[in-house]
């Protein structure tokens, strides 16, 4: 499979290098296209894959260079799903797919896949499910997917027998057709990437497509508590088991400050370090897989204990001067600090705002119990000071980050949390979110140093 044939990649980022790297050495003819100048994209990538064979064709989509002669369209998942290549390799009969379903295609025998996705809370619950299961299996686990590392990457370390932890986002399922996981988890369900799908339903039913080749044999772990994940898998043919934070379940769930599962206690509440209730559903759910692998409650207690959560999503950052910090830099939406905002109950300080997109903060009304101060930044700062004074919450405003934070330690008593949840894309002031959260961890940084 995928030798000697023609394949045009569609958008070069991490994924599509992968994957051309793979099918070049596989002695397939492989073009890349990407609409981005060549000088804006990974200089040495690029050398590297023109040295083995790779044809690029940068900075624009010419309508003449699909045709029939090609066997296979490998789409970057963001690329849009009615891109004009798309339409036309469905019109030509040339099988549209990306880069996980190809390399999926190429696994050797025996490969135990776990897949993990939902609006909120797969990254979280990838990065512990595979702490656990690299805990228990060692050198023969891998790490792969949405998470940041194309299931390309790792091909050529695989071996039979060994086991694949993945997220999988949404774009990634559109353009799967094949793809089996034995272990398949639905963290949960609510609208998002309305833009990219059109509309919540068609979000749903690509979600869903994650259990399309499941049988009986395979397991799917769902959210009880998601009426949404309910209805999308009521059809699926896999094995069924569910977790609950809410009630007693046959299942995983929580009851009092216990998890268990069927009847088993498993560990405290108080074992998890990460904060919120939604990343108690999130522990739950990797406490299952863990469970379909035998793995023993002693490692998934010692693994959740050291666990941090992942950098930029409420992510712990240290406590200086009895004043807890939250990076949660990637809540770049009102549903996201929704549920920043639903972790504590301590007094709250809030950093809020940043590029202009219209978004509405009265939505983040219900959610504000706890806070006692905002201080808005960035582009629709203005608008964040109209909010907290509907409120009458004290509200402050600063365009940077720098002088924000200094306002928020002023704000602040011992016991208090300071969070970075702007519910707003970083993209007035960063080139990415990531670089927000890092330069508010600098900041707590230089004022631990103060000590």
């Amino acid at each position: 499979m995928f030798q000697n044939q023609k394949v045009l990649i569609l958008g070069f980022a991490r994924s599509g290098y992968e994957a051309a790297k793979v099918l070049i050495n596989r002695g397939n003819e492989v073009i890349l296209n990407d609409n981005k100048k060549e000088e804006l994209l990974d200089q040495d990538k690029i050398k590297e894959l023109r040295e083995l064979g790779v044809q690029f064709v940068f900075g624009t989509h010419p309508d003449d260079l699909l045709d029939s002669s090609f066997d296979y369209l490998i789409k970057n998942p963001g690329v849009p799903i009615h891109h004009k290549y798309v339409l036309k390799a469905h019109e030509l009969g040339i099988e549209v797919i990306n880069e996980v379903e190809m390399a999926y295609r190429l696994f050797p025998d025996d490969v135990k896949l776990i897949a993990i996705t939902g609006t909120n809370g797969k990254t979280t619950t990838t990065s512990l499910t595979y702490s656990i299961v690299k805990k228990a299996f060692g050198d023969k686990v891998f790490l792969a997917g949405n998470i940041g590392y194309p299931l390309s990457g790792i091909l050529n370390q695989l071996k039979s027998g060994d086991i694949v932890v993945m997220e999988v986002s949404c774009q990634q399922l559109e353009n799967l057709s094949s793809f089996h996981p034995s272990i398949a988890v639905m963290t949960n369900l609510s609208p998002a990437h309305i833009d990219f799908f059109g509309t919540y339903d068609a979000y749903k039913k690509v979600k869903a497509k994650l259990f399309s080749k499941q049988t009986a044999e395979d397991v799917a772990i769902l959210n009880v508590e998601n009426g949404d994940v309910l209805e999308e898998t009521k059809d699926i043919l896999s094995t069924t088991k569910y977790f609950s934070s809410k009630h007693s379940i046959n299942g995983c769930y929580l009851e009092g400050k216990d998890i268990y599962y069927y009847g088993e206690k498993v560990l405290s509440r108080d074992d998890i370090f990460i904060a919120g209730i939604h990343n108690v559903e999130n522990v739950m759910a990797s406490i299952m897989v863990a469970k379909e692998l035998d793995i023993s409650n002693e490692i998934i207690v010692e693994v959740v204990r050291d666990f941090r959560g992942v950098e930029h999503r409420l992510e712990y950052v240290d406590t200086v001067f009895g004043r807890k910090f939250y990076n949660d830099t990637e809540a770049t939406n009102i549903k996201c600090t929704q549920i920043a905002l639903s972790s504590f109950d301590e007094p709250t300080i809030l950093i809020l705002g940043g590029l202009e997109r219209g978004q509405d903060f009265n939505e983040l009304s219900p959610f504000m119990e706890h806070v006692k101060c905002i201080v808005g930044i960035g582009e629709c700062r203005n608008r964040v000071v109209d909010f907290g004074n509907r409120l009458g919450i004290p509200t402050y405003s600063y365009e940077f980050l720098k002088d924000a934070f200094q306002k928020c330690y002023q704000e602040s008593n011992p016991g208090d949390v300071i969070l970075l949840s702007p519910a707003s894309a970083s993209w007035d002031q960063y080139k990415e979110c990531e670089i927000r959260g890092s330069e508010f961890k600098k900041y707590v940084l230089q004022l631990k140093n103060k000590k």
